[in-house]
């Protein structure tokens, strides 16, 4: 059995709001695994915030670029981290940042090719720019992930949360929407559901694009669920199958974009928006996609070396 620590329990009672042994028998039924022990205490009516996303364990901050291109437009955020919020607030860091998003315009997003673009604000590449930076400021920077969306025709929607200065913030999304409406009407419908994504952080798209390992997830937790409930007890299979389906359909409206209830006006879906949203701009729009960034989503900055090993890794060995 996993050597169960008080830092463990510490991290999936932060995760979940659960009590200490509940978290504690959790983690020894699932070997020390969080995320199974999450699962564990979802099924059990045990988490009190199971949902809660990680906390941003990196620093630095998420930018966003965006350009029209004559009927159609594009827009690209990138991640780029630091040890510390207070790296974050120095000036050299965000302009190269705000570099760094304008030239991930130009690759479509392709972080590979990013770093071998040409370093926006003096030589050498983006990499070298990194490097530079590094060496200058004194901590351990990487540009983390890139992304773009275009449409043609049509509009990106960009949305910064709380944006310490033009384009720059801890949480980034695009949205990306294709039409040949009115492209004004089109920029403030995609950075409404822009705003949206920042709030309620989809999973996919539409159901088609629900990942099959969270949806396999998701139905485990249900039928363990299920299988506790007192009204489902002597049910017969027919009965438990339709809970599961209710149940099912209700996570899919929780998790996928165009099936959630629109932030800005709840009595519609973000589909049935965008479709009363056509007579406003004047032809019919179809949501291409979206991205979102939120600072620091997967890097445990508790787990330093793990942290200056991706830093080396990106950036030759440097750090």
């Amino acid at each position: 059995m996993a050597e169960i620590s008080a830092s463990l329990v510490k991290e999936l009672r932060e995760k979940t709001g659960a009590g200490m042994m509940d978290c504690k028998k959790a983690l020894a039924e699932n070997q020390g695994e969080i995320e199974a022990a999450i699962d564990w205490l979802r099924a059990k009516g045990l988490s009190k915030a199971a949902k809660k996303a990680d906390r941003a364990a990196a620093e630095g901050l998420v930018a966003a670029a965006g350009e029209r291109l004559g009927a159609g437009a594009k827009a690209a955020l990138v991640e780029f981290n630091a040890e510390t919020d207070f790296v974050a607030r120095n000036d050299t860091f965000q302009a190269a940042a705000r570099g760094f998003a304008r030239a991930a315009l130009k690759v479509e997003g392709d972080l590979a090719k990013l770093l071998t673009e040409p370093n926006p604000s003096g030589e050498g590449n983006v990499q070298d720019a990194v490097t530079a930076l590094i060496a200058t400021i004194g901590e351990n920077m990487m540009l983390r992930r890139a992304a773009s969306l275009s449409a043609n025709p049509g509009a990106v929607g960009v949305y910064v949360h709380n944006a310490v200065a033009d384009g720059l913030g801890r949480l980034g999304v695009l949205v990306a929407l294709e039409s040949s409406g009115a492209p004004a009407a089109l920029e403030d419908l995609a950075r409404k559901i822009a705003m949206h994504v920042a709030a309620t952080n989809p999973v996919a798209l539409s159901e088609a694009e629900v990942p099959a390992d969270r949806l396999e997830r998701e139905k485990a937790i249900l039928a363990e669920q299920i299988a506790q409930d007192p009204k489902a007890a002597g049910k017969p299979q027919q009965v438990l199958d339709k809970m599961m389906e209710g149940r099912l359909r209700k996570f899919l409206e929780e998790v996928v974009l165009l099936k959630q209830a629109f932030v800005i006006n709840p009595d519609l879906t973000v589909e049935a928006a965008v479709k009363a949203a056509e007579k406003d701009v004047g032809a019919s729009i179809r949501v291409k996609g979206f991205v979102r960034f939120a600072l620091g989503e997967g890097v445990d900055k508790g787990q330093g070396s793990d942290f200056a090993a991706e830093v080396a890794a990106m950036t030759g060995g440097q750090a």
